[in-house]
Parts: structure tokens; C-alpha cells; sequence
């Protein structure tokens, strides 16, 4: 069918980071820098962002940067920079790093470092820990196309855990992914506590049905920046864009169906749970907005061609 198995965040696809920015030091990434008390290591008491850098400029970093505050503030963490000053930090940190393309930076702040083990979040500071993380991840040219499994663990809504908020609690999609992993597909999908498709375990979805460009409603995915632009992209192309509850035989059904995100940009998909989608290679539709995609992204960042 032509495609080959390769993961979205596939092992080793990036380079050991030289320096980490914790706490405003670049620090020797290969040693200890976080306290065994900090509530992110003992609690995954986090927020963070996975943010891209296309010549040396960090794509939509204000929206990224954005969505840490409004994630922060659900989560009563302290921010230690302004929302100016965290792009100062990533730029400092890529270039220390000697990266100015296909790099990945993981931008993260925890609560901080407690005064003694447990859960109170009043034993922690008044500002979180801050660890920025650079690390050389190239996208290919073509995606390699992915094949998805269904996992029984469920995706929780905002009843449990709004998933608006981008906290480091990933045990929920570490857990689907373990359970489908030996199973000889790439990534699971996860379904919402009503059986209604929520997202795959790294990335939002997207479908392709009479021409109509369809996404789960974010009620438990993340609200997904790529997953917006595209939305918007479909809109400017004239495509059709629904936001909707969908089941897996939207899925099965489906003409195309591709992922999205800020480290994997748009990635086709062309086996779900056995079933082959569309004619089993990557769709026109897929093609038309990974092309505006990437324009999009020369646009804002000025790669030269």
C-alpha cells in the first residue's frame, strides 16, 4: 500500500539538547538541574507547550505562549516571566543549542519546588519552575502515512479534566498508546467518556467526507493550535469545516482522515482498526492543506526557499 511504520514521535528522532534553560541558567542538559521536591516531577503539576522553529523563528510562539498563561491560570501556577519574556528564554535557548531549524522546544513550568513531598499545592512557591528544552526534530517531506488502533482508555471531558487546560499529566494517552502499541500500528485513538471520537494519543483528527472537512468537537481533545489553523485554512480553500460529534464508522467511512499538530504538522492516515480509509494513500484534500499549511508557515516565518 506504500507506506511504512513510523510513529508521529517515533524514538530517537531528535538530537540530545546540549543546554536547558531552567530558572533563567542554561545548564548542561545531561545533569540533574530540577529538585527531587519540584511538584512536576513528583506530581506532573505542570504546564507546557511544544512549540516548532522554521529558520530561526518559532512558529505562532504569542498563541503558544498564550495558551500556557490561560492554562497556568485554570491551575493557580505562578508564571516567572512575562508573556514578552518567554520568547527572549526560547530564543536563547535555540540558540545556545546552535538550532535554527527543524527544532523542537518543549517550554514547560511546574509549580515549583515544594518544601516537602505530597500534593498541597500551598507547599509550593508563589512562582513555578521554568525548563525550556530544544532538540533537533526534522519534519520530512512526506509524512509517513500512519495506521491507528482503537484503546479502551477513555479521554476525559471536562466533567473530569477540561482538557483545555495543556497540563503534563500524560498518563491518559501513555496508557492508550501502551495498550496498542505491540499491536503493529503507529498511535491509538481515544474515544470520549460517550464513545464519540476525541483525538489520537499525540495528536488531533481530522476527517474527509462528501468533501467536508470534519474534526471532534474539543470537548475532550486539546484545543490544538494546528488543529485551528487548519480549520481556518480549510475556510480560505472553500472546503466545508464542521466541528461535530463523530463515531468510529464516521472514521471507517471516511474518504480521508490525517492528524494534526505543532511537532507533526499534518500527517495522513490510512488504516484504522483494520480498515483501509479512502483508496489507502494519503487524500487530495490532505494534500491541498498540508501545501497551505506549510505556505502558511514560510509566510510567518521567512524561510527562504
Amino acid at each position: 500500500m506504500g507506506y511504512s511504520r513510523a510513529p508521529v514521535d517515533a524514538p530517537g528522532a531528535g538530537t540530545v539538547p546540549v543546554l536547558a534553560h531552567v530558572d533563567g541558567r542554561l545548564v548542561d542538559a545531561s545533569r540533574p538541574a530540577i529538585s527531587i521536591f519540584d511538584a512536576g516531577f513528583q506530581s506532573g503539576d505542570a504546564v507546557w507547550e511544544g512549540l516548532r522553529a522554521y529558520n530561526g523563528t518559532v512558529f505562532r510562539l504569542s498563541q503558544h505562549v498564550r495558551r500556557l498563561a490561560d492554562s497556568a491560570q485554570a491551575l493557580r501556577i505562578g508564571l516567572p516571566l512575562s508573556r514578552e519574556e518567554f520568547g527572549g528564554a526560547v530564543a536563547e535557548t535555540l540558540a545556545a543549542n546552535g538550532l535554527q531549524n527543524d527544532a523542537h522546544v518543549r517550554l514547560m513550568v511546574t509549580r515549583g519546588t515544594r518544601s516537602t513531598s505530597g500534593m498541597d499545592p500551598r507547599n509550593a512557591p508563589p512562582y513555578g519552575t521554568l525548563v525550556i528544552i530544544a532538540e533537533t526534530k526534522p519534519v520530512p517531506e512526506r509524512p509517513q502515512p500512519q495506521r491507528l488502533r482503537t484503546a479502551s482508555i477513555r479521554r476525559p471531558g471536562p466533567q473530569t479534566l477540561d482538557p483545555g487546560i495543556h497540563h503534563a499529566n500524560q498518563l491518559n494517552s501513555i496508557m492508550a498508546r501502551l495498550e496498542v502499541q505491540d499491536t503493529g500500528v503507529d498511535a491509538a485513538l481515544m474515544l470520549d467518556q460517550d464513545g464519540f471520537v476525541a483525538e489520537a494519543d499525540t495528536a488531533n483528527l481530522f476527517t474527509v467526507s462528501g468533501g467536508r472537512l470534519r474534526t471532534p468537537l474539543p470537548t475532550a481533545c486539546l484545543h490544538g493550535i494546528t488543529r485551528e489553523i487548519v480549520l481556518q485554512l480549510g475556510r480560505e480553500l472553500d472546503i466545508p469545516v464542521c466541528e461535530e460529534r463523530l463515531s468510529l464508522f464516521d472514521f471507517y467511512r471516511a474518504e480521508e482522515v490525517f492528524l494534526t499538530g505543532t511537532i507533526c504538522e499534518l500527517v495522513p492516515v490510512v488504516v484504522v482498526d483494520d480498515r483501509v480509509i479512502g483508496s489507502g494513500q494519503p487524500g487530495p484534500t490532505y494534500e491541498r492543506l498540508l501545501a497551505a499549511y506549510r505556505s502558511l508557515v514560510e509566510e510567518e516565518t521567512n524561510l527562504v526557499p
